[in-house]
């Protein structure tokens, strides 16, 4: 049989689909990018979404072939969540891939049983990718604390992605951080429904209505028009509704990242996604909360970093857990 130990003309393809984009690229051992694509998800859903993947796929194994290298494996990161059992790929933020059978249609697609094709979660594919070229590096314990449109923890726990039963392990949005429960949190959870992008445009939004005598430069935008951005710029001007929302989200940061310290005794937490970006330099008060309710060795024992990597880092994970898939498999196989 072949040997699958990685030599200088064997390659991995690493693509990190998302609600917008998808992007793609052969990857040396070494992790150099030999060639990387990016295409529009824009308007597509379903089938078309999975073609698209294809052909990506397919140019880049054409590509290797044509420039002396052999692609062995393919890393998948997926916008959601994974069943490992089901081969399925659940994506709220593309359009009918609620239980959509990804790996079916690449590994029919793509036609070639030598080639390994693994899918992982986009929260564990940061992490992965974190700890390959980003502020993970040498970490066995690490978690990718991703805040975006929702919010995920991708978590490394002795060398392993802990990926659960079925694969939502880390779907950190559904914390219980504050009470009593309300069903506006039944679609995304508490912690995200205010503490995510989307969550802190919608808490913006609820306090404006709240608080209605209040002045505020966010009341000069559409309701529905306000993002997360425009509240981090009214936080800077120290704007009473953007200072209100911003400090709730630090708080519940800040008890998230106590509960998954104290759980999980990591060396490190990297914060990242499209939040952080703005959210960044509120790390001190996000660290500065958690350590109220931490266990307090732990959070002592671990640093708060943000991505190094930032809208790279799904798929350079997406590339590490190609070439851990080759690496782990029996010498000889």
């Amino acid at each position: 049989m072949r040997n699958c130990t990685m030599n200088n003309t064997m390659a991995v393809i690493g693509i990190d689909i998302g609600g917008s984009k998808i992007s793609a690229a052969l990857f040396q051992h070494d992790g150099s990018i030999v060639q990387k694509e990016i295409r529009s998800v824009a308007g597509k859903k379903g089938k078309q979404v999975a073609d698209l993947v294809g052909d990506l796929l397919c140019g880049l194994i054409d590509l290797a072939k044509n420039t002396s290298y052999t692609v062995v494996a393919i890393g998948v990161c997926v916008p959601g969540i994974y069943n490992p059992i089901k081969k399925t790929v659940w994506a709220p933020n593309i359009a009918d891939w609620g239980d959509y059978p990804l790996w079916d249609e690449m590994t029919n697609r793509i036609n070639d049983p030598s080639i390994v094709i693994v899918v992982e979660s986009d929260r564990s594919c940061y992490i992965l990718g974190e700890v390959w070229k980003g502020s993970a590096q040498a970490c066995k314990d690490a978690i990718f604390i991703a805040v975006g449109t929702g919010i995920g923890a991708g978590i490394l726990s002795n060398g392993k992605i802990i990926g659960g039963n079925k694969g939502i392990a880390g779907a950190i949005g559904w914390m219980a951080l504050e009470s009593p429960y309300d069903n506006k949190y039944d679609a995304c959870g508490n912690f995200e429904y205010y503490a995510s992008g989307n969550g802190i445009s919608r808490s913006a939004i609820e306090e404006l209505q709240r608080s209605a005598d209040t002045v505020s430069v966010l009341r000069g935008i559409p309701a529905n028009e306000i993002t997360s951005q425009h509240v981090f710029d009214a936080y800077e001007e120290q704007d009473p509704i953007a200072v209100k929302v911003i400090d709730k989200a630090v708080r519940y940061w800040g008890r998230a990242l106590a509960n998954l310290v104290s759980i999980f005794n990591p060396q490190k937490v990297i914060f990242g996604g499209g939040v952080f970006g703005p959210a960044i330099k509120l790390l001190d008060n996000i660290l500065e909360e958690s350590k109220k309710w931490a266990q307090p060795l732990a959070i002592q024992e671990m640093t708060l970093e943000s991505s190094a990597l930032q809208g790279d880092a799904g798929l350079i994970g997406a590339g590490y857990l190609a070439i851990q898939t080759i690496n782990d498999r029996p010498h000889g196989e």
